[in-house]
Parts: C-alpha cells; sequence; structure tokens
C-alpha cells in the first residue's frame, strides 16, 4: 500500500520587503539620488528661511550659471571615480585650457571655434598624458595628478604672460554662457527634453521586460516619467519668469545625459564599471585595464577644459586665479556627496549634476547671508566629509549582507 508523501514546502524568502526593504536599500545606498534630493529640499528650506530671496527667479537661474562649470568638470571626475582612481589636477587643467582658447583668440586672431577647441584639445592631451604615466609606471593617480596641478598651473602663468588678465571679447565664446531661451522656445525645448526622457524611459523598460529583468506593469515607468516632467515644467516656469533658460544649462544637460548613457550603455562604460568594481577580475575577462584607464583621464581632462572654457565664459576673462580656490574641492565633492563612491566601481553621471547643485546651493546660500570665506571653507569641508562617511558606511553595510 502506496502512502502519499507531501512536497516539502518551499523556503519562506528571507528577502526583505516593503518598509524594511526600502530602508535597507537607502542605507546602502542605493537610492542615493532619492537621499541627495531630499538633502537638497532641506538645504532650501533652510536658506529660504533665512533669505526669502534664495527662491526667486533671478537667484535660481544664477544658480544654474554658477554650477554649471562645476558640473561639467564633474563629469569626468565620475570617470575617475569609477575607477578607484581620484584626479587632483582637473582645476589647474580646466584654467590652462580656458587660458590657451583666450590668447589664441584674443591675442592671435583665431576664429573663437577653433580657439574653443584647441583649449579643449589641450585638457585631453593633459588627459591622456598623465594616465599614460600613471598606468605605464604604476604610480598611484593621487601622484601623478598632485604633479600635474603644480605643472599646470605654472603652465598658465606662462601662457598669460606678463598681463596676468585676458579679457575676452568675441561674442561667440562670451555667448556661451550669456545666451537664454525664453517664451515660446524654452516651451519647445521643455517638450523636447521631457519627449527625450519618456521615449528612453521606455525604450529602457522595454528592453528589461524582454531580457525579463523588470515587471511588464508600465506604472513604474509612468511615475518617474510624470515626475521628471513636473520637475521640468516647473524649472522653465521659473527660469523663464526670469531670463529664460540658459544655453550653459542645456550644455551641462546635454553632457551629462550623453555621458550617463556612454556609462551605462556601451561596452566601454561597462568596462570601466568592471575595473573598478575589480580591476583584476575584468582583466581576466580579457579587458585592457591601461586602455581603460588612459581613456578614462583623457575623458576627466576634456571634461576639465570644457568646464573651464565655460567658467571663462560666464566670467569673460582668465587670470591667474582661473582653476584655482575651491573649483578643484567643489568638482570632486559634489559627485561624491551625490552617491558616487570613492572605492570605485559604483555610482552615476548625473551626480556630477546632483552634486554640483547641492554644493552650488550651498555657497550660493552663504553668499546670500553674507558669510564670511572661512565659513564657507569649512561647511563645504563638513558636508564632503559627512558624504564620505555615509558612503564608507552604505559600502560596509553591501559586504555585511554579501557576506551574510
Amino acid at each position: 500500500m502506496s502512502t502519499a508523501t507531501s512536497a516539502p514546502a518551499p523556503p519562506e524568502s528571507t528577502e526583505p520587503r516593503g518598509r524594511t526593504a526600502f530602508v535597507r536599500r537607502f542605507v546602502q545606498g542605493d537610492l542615493a539620488s532619492l537621499r541627495v534630493l531630499i538633502g537638497l529640499a532641506v538645504i532650501w528650506a533652510i536658506f529660504q528661511s533665512q533669505n526669502d530671496r534664495f527662491l526667486t527667479a533671478i537667484n535660481l537661474t544664477n544658480l544654474m550659471l554658477q554650477i554649471t562649470a562645476v558640473g561639467l568638470i564633474s563629469v569626468g571626475v565620475v570617470y575617475v571615480l569609477l575607477l578607484g582612481e581620484i584626479d587632483l589636477s582637473v582645476g589647474a587643467v580646466s584654467g590652462l585650457a580656458a587660458a590657451c582658447m583666450a590668447v589664441l583668440n584674443t591675442k592671435h586672431g583665431w576664429n573663437p571655434y577653433l580657439a574653443i577647441a584647441a583649449g579643449v584639445l589641450v585638457g585631453t592631451a593633459i588627459g591622456a598624458v598623465q594616465g599614460s604615466l600613471s598606468t605605464g609606471f604604476g604610480i598611484p593617480s593621487f601622484v601623478v595628478t598632485l604633479a600635474g596641478l603644480l605643472i599646470w598651473q605654472g603652465a598658465l602663468l606662462y601662457v598669460l604672460g606678463d598681463t596676468g588678465t585676458i579679457n575676452i571679447n568675441d561674442s561667440k565664446i562670451t555667448g556661451l554662457a550669456n545666451t537664454f531661451y525664453s517664451g515660446t522656445t524654452a516651451w519647445l525645448i521643455a517638450a523636447v527634453v521631457i519627449g527625450a526622457y519618456a521615449a528612453s524611459a521606455l525604450w529602457g523598460w522595454r528592453e528589461r521586460v524582454q531580457a525579463g529583468l523588470a515587471d511588464s506593469d508600465l506604472i513604474g515607468p509612468v511615475v518617474r516619467i510624470v515626475v521628471v516632467a513636473a520637475a521640468i515644467i516647473g524649472a522653465v516656469a521659473v527660469l523663464d519668469s526670469d531670463r529664460g533658460i540658459p544655453l550653459a544649462v542645456l550644455i551641462l544637460l546635454g553632457f551629462v545625459a550623453g555621458m550617463q548613457y556612454v556609462a551605462t550603455r556601451t561596452r566601454f562604460g561597462r568596462h570601466v564599471f568592471a575595473v573598478g568594481g575589480n580591476a583584476e577580475a575584468a582583466r581576466r575577462a580579457g579587458i585592457s585595464l591601461h586602455r581603460i584607464r588612459i581613456a578614462v583621464f583623457a575623458i576627466s581632462g576634456t571634461m576639465a577644459a570644457i568646464g573651464g572654457i565655460m567658467q571663462a565664459s560666464r566670467l569673460l576673462a582668465v587670470n591667474q586665479g582661473s582653476g584655482g580656490n575651491d573649483l578643484l574641492l567643489l568638482a570632486i565633492a559634489g559627485p561624491v556627496i551625490a552617491g558616487t563612491s570613492l572605492f570605485g566601481g559604483r555610482g552615476t553621471v548625473w551626480s556630477a549634476l546632483l552634486g554640483a547643485l547641492v554644493i552650488g546651493s550651498i555657497s550660493n546660500g552663504m553668499d546670500l547671508l553674507s558669510l564670511e570665506s572661512s565659513v564657507k571653507f569649512m561647511v563645504t569641508g563638513g558636508v564632503l566629509l559627512l558624504a564620505v562617511i555615509v558612503d564608507a558606511i552604505a559600502r560596509r553595510q553591501r559586504q555585511a549582507v554579501g557576506r551574510a
């Protein structure tokens, strides 16, 4: 006589769900963008309570112009951080590239577009050389780029010569940071951006569904599209009530979106994450570590040059202090604050924009409150230290989960 045996019950899932899963992902850094947006809202609320001019259209437009150079430089810094490396020369490179552009255009009469291209190529060449030295000789990037910081600062002084300051008068160059689109043009730009984001989001969702990596329910993508569209419409309404959408902001958004696509949708981007996550495993998988590192430092130099040129366009001049002061600190602090890990292999190019917004908002707010430079440096340094601590805690949490 046979006896029926019941199949053992499947083991209960140990995956945390609901609120517990959300909190775990928030602590581990998986929701870094949300964390930054919450922090940004708190920062804006604090400064608005202290000075009611902070959230006015004219100040927010100025804020967007102020963060453009830092944001562009940070785009290149993100790629370096994804490798677990550092580039301490980006500030000096930005100043040197801008000086080369200004000298070629003002003193030698070069076409403005050729002068801009030459300045960008200077940054690309410097980045490639530094990457080659670090990779070829096995020298830590910290040492190579620290030496580069001093070398390129000296080169900046040499290029400027005895004049010390070069004023930029060419409208093609100054227009990069002083052109605005308002009215119908502004809203057409908003419609194009919203449409492009919606198409990208839906296409990405479709690919993930076909690969079995996402739920077929459209609610998630649609909610994200609605939220982004509302944010864009609100931003355009505010900017249009002042001077309009700055061309500089469109340039920044274009580079952030483009480099994010490269990082997440191309083989090169996947190789960058692989090398940053585990260099030895990447090497065994056939990835050329040398080429990836050289290319990443070349990108860093290129974006530093572009940021320096945008800064010169906004200030209408290049001088001996270009690329100096706290530009290096801000360019590195921004992505780290916005969730790009200092340990490599984890981050997003959008952190360049979010981080620049946080850093720029703090600086702008303290300027409105007329705080001394000493206070500004201490506050900015404290925010960076807090971000690094949060990053370290999140990394420990991920490692603990991985061992469990």
